[in-house]
């Protein structure tokens, strides 16, 4: 079992006199900050100007500044830049003014997982991930719980490196849920390979396939996107609520025995083979340089992929079928 820490292992007066930059206001960004600030820690907003993300930290009483001003004013300095622009955004505006003691943090281990960035020696590097999005992790926030976190580190120059990670987390609300002990490594590849094979890459692929295997097979479109789509997020929710099991105890038996004896069907020895050796891809690196390579190019594939799925037959069906449901709108 690893270590959990929560509200009483963390000490907010460590880091109540620093400031804390935080590096890209996406929703990441704005979650943290928000947070942050209700908990009384002084926070800077790293963000270009120009851009919605600017215009949204001023909305919210922010003042923000270019990456290295606002680098250069923190202690702790948080990249929440995407994963493909924090190497060259490091090395470019952020790397001069990262001063001996001062820690660099993340919430995602990609860029020194794969050495896209190489801190100093004299540096605390460490991470808190909250497992969720930033709009939960603000929500979460608001309502006085949290959102579960991962800590892990990479270097402890200070000797404090894991007691400023609880604090920070704490200061985001996520020691009210737990904050878990991980590694760079262990956070980095688990999460790759849960995004390719579970949760986005396979969960997209079998709505296709089942949505594609019932239209072919005569089926109106409108009833395969209810079957194949929609309902997906109330077996999701199930799930999330209570595991396997408890999903199993709130569907149909029918749907239960279904489960059982077809599921295997579908996701089989073929599709774990497949799974490992995407596992090996991440473990090696060979999709990470491959990410990196793809956006120096100019994202040909990718750009590709975005526009071939976004005009799939299960997405034009589902669009129409949305604007029905005006309660699902945001």
């Amino acid at each position: 079992m690893p270590k959990i820490y929560y509200d009483k292992d963390a000490d907010l007066d460590l880091i109540k006199d620093k400031t804390i930059a935080i590096i890209g206001y996406g929703i990441q960004g704005r979650g943290q900050a928000l947070n942050l600030r209700d908990s009384g820690l002084k926070v800077v907003i790293g963000q270009r100007a120009g851009g919605p993300n600017y215009e949204q930290a001023r909305q919210d009483g922010f003042e923000p500044v270019e990456a290295g001003e606002a680098a250069n004013r923190a202690e702790i300095i948080q990249l929440l830049v995407q994963d493909h622009l924090q190497g060259d955004l490091y090395k470019k505006s952020i790397k001069k003014h990262m001063k001996k003691g001062k820690a660099l943090l993340f919430s995602h281990g990609f860029n020194i997982h794969f050495r896209q960035i190489i801190p100093a020696s004299d540096l605390d590097v460490f991470m808190i991930a909250p497992k969720g999005p930033g709009s939960l992790v603000r929500r979460q926030y608001e309502e006085g719980k949290g959102v579960p976190c991962l800590v892990a580190i990479h270097q402890d120059a200070t000797g404090q490196a894991l007691q400023i990670a609880l604090a920070y987390a704490k200061g985001i609300g996520g020691t009210r849920a737990g904050v878990i002990e991980t590694t760079f490594k262990e956070e980095t590849e688990t999460d790759l390979f849960g995004e390719q094979t579970v949760l986005c890459g396979g969960t997209s692929e079998l709505i296709k396939a089942g949505f594609e295997t019932l239209v072919e097979a005569g089926y109106q479109p409108e009833i395969a996107y209810f079957e194949c789509c929609h309902e997906l997020k109330l077996i999701v929710d199930l799930i999330y609520e209570g595991g396997l099991t408890g999903m199993r105890k709130r569907v149909s038996d029918t749907a239960e025995y279904g489960d059982y004896s077809r599921g295997p069907r579908v996701i089989g020895e073929r599709t774990r083979k497949e799974m490992r050796k995407i596992l090996k891809e991440v473990q090696s690196g060979k999709f990470a340089r491959e990410w990196i390579r793809e956006n120096r190019k100019g994202r040909p594939k990718f750009n590709e992929y975005r526009q071939r799925d976004e005009n799939h037959p299960v997405e034009q069906v589902g669009r129409k079928l949305r604007d029905m449901m005006p309660w699902m709108r945001k």
